[in-house]
């Protein structure tokens, strides 16, 4: 769930892409770049860290030009070095070339070999880096935007893409369209695509539209130019309204807050509960909580606080970090909780560990009885497309019951909301989104990279 986004047409395009990165931190904080075109040539600032932490006002010297792209990485595919930072950048027969993606290949290790074995050497780990010799290695082509063009026809997966040349911007969006791009006109000048519109608002930018799943979205000359690369098969990934979009955003044509809120309503109506308040787990339990709150006419309150300075836990690498960081997380506000029935509504559970210690922090704290209401249907199995979920074998959803897991996290009673419900939350059709996490059923996957067990679809 990484964030990219593109500038052209502006002067100030690497400062407008820096703050669009730092609206959009919460997709990835492991590292940061930006790419700058200026007088026919590219440069690259990118390191490990926080946005912030990362760019200097020295740096904002070096990416001049009208024209830059972003990236803030979380780590899917790939080492967790700077080699795997983006914007990916290389030269290559046509000039140069740069290159900032959103989301996963599943068929990536098969093409690396297929491109090692024709003499390709790879700086990176990167499933991403496949894109840049695809489009290097394809000499019987003339133009930038036919190699783009047949690089995504070899790939399969998720990619939201957007790619700097020396004069030109490509923003691009696979089929599926799994992950979110969406087209802003800024009022100082110029165009935007970024991964959320949160970017927008800060950058003073006027929403225009989502880009299609499909499309390829050529800037050029000051204009805007559409191509149908794909014919579209919308699988958009339901995830992002439930966990990871800033709830300010407009994702897939639809407000992120508005969606959550009324996921927390149909969770009121579906699982029901007697209980003295409604406890959000912040922050993405909020606006389900409100919607809960509103619907069952149980009082909200902000029982739990969080320090906002600590990072995402469910995707640390060892337990002990991640117990460890729910300790320094969450607290407990013991004089609202004390001796009382809680609803508390989360958007998720994963590993089983964190609700574990919600639970039992709750219980420390005085409360007489703990009910988990989940924002969401149980997550049975990993994400091949953009997220690093856990394996199946990890997934508590996957191998225990409801009522196991109930025992497990010591809850007084536990209910998930069902993807029905999800649907008429989002008043959509259920054949434009993807569910695999939830259902198992993945719409693409390749057969070198994973074995499917579940109803998968070339």
């Amino acid at each position: 769930m990484c964030s990219v986004v593109g500038i052209y047409g502006n002067e100030n395009a690497s400062k407008l892409a820096f703050y669009s990165l730092f609206s959009m931190q919460h997709r990835g904080q492991e590292a940061a770049g930006i790419s700058s075109s200026f007088k026919g040539h590219i440069k690259t600032v990118k390191n490990r860290g926080l946005v912030t932490q990362i760019f200097k006002e020295e740096d904002f010297k070096i990416l001049k030009g009208d024209m830059a792209i972003g990236h803030t990485r979380y780590s899917t595919a790939g080492d967790d070095s700077i080699l795997d930072a983006q914007p990916i950048f290389a030269r290559y027969g046509l000039g140069e070339i740069s290159i900032v993606h959103n989301g996963n290949l599943v068929n990536a290790k098969e093409i690396r070999k297929e491109l090692i074995k024709k003499g390709a050497i790879f700086q990176s780990n990167m499933d991403t880096e496949n894109l840049i010799h695809l489009i290097a290695k394809d000499y019987q082509k003339n133009t930038l935007k036919e190699r783009i063009t047949d690089a995504v026809k070899k790939v399969k997966g998720a990619f939201s893409l957007v790619i700097l040349s020396r004069h030109k911007m490509f923003a691009l969006r696979d089929p599926f369209g799994f992950r979110p791009l969406s087209i802003g006109k800024i009022r100082s000048g110029g165009y935007i695509v970024a991964s959320e519109t949160c970017a927008f608002e800060l950058v003073d930018a006027e929403f225009i539209r989502d880009i299609k799943p499909g499309e390829m979205i050529i800037f050029e000359d000051n204009e805007i130019k559409s191509e149908m690369v794909f014919k579209p098969s919308p699988k958009q990934c339901i995830f992002e309204y439930i966990y990871f979009a800033r709830p300010d955003s407009d994702v897939f044509g639809k407000n992120v807050y508005l969606a959550r809120k009324q996921m927390g309503r149909e969770l009121a109506k579906e699982l029901p509960v007697v209980a003295d308040m409604v406890v959000p787990v912040p922050d993405s339990g909020v606006a389900a909580a409100l919607g809960y709150s509103e619907e069952s006419g149980i009082p909200f309150e902000m029982g739990i606080m969080r320090n906002h300075y600590v990072g995402r836990t469910f995707i640390e690498p060892t337990q002990e970090i991640r117990n460890l960081k729910v300790k320094m997380k969450l607290s407990p506000i013991i004089e609202k909780i004390k001796g009382k029935r809680l609803v508390v509504i989360d958007d998720s559970i994963v590993r089983g560990t964190t609700s574990k210690r919600i639970v039992r922090m709750l219980r420390d704290a005085g409360a007489k009885e703990v009910h988990m209401r989940i924002a969401a249907p149980a997550t049975i199995a990993p994400c091949y497309y953009g997220v690093d979920t856990p394996t199946k074998e990890e997934l508590i959803a996957s191998k225990m019951s409801v009522e196991e897991i109930r025992k497990y996290i010591e809850a007084d009673s536990l209910a998930y909301l069902t993807i029905e419900s999800i649907i008429k939350a989002i008043n959509d059709k259920r054949e434009n989104y993807c569910f695999a996490c939830f259902d198992g059923n993945y719409p693409v996957y390749d057969f070198f990279s994973f074995s499917c067990p579940y109803n998968c679809k070339i």
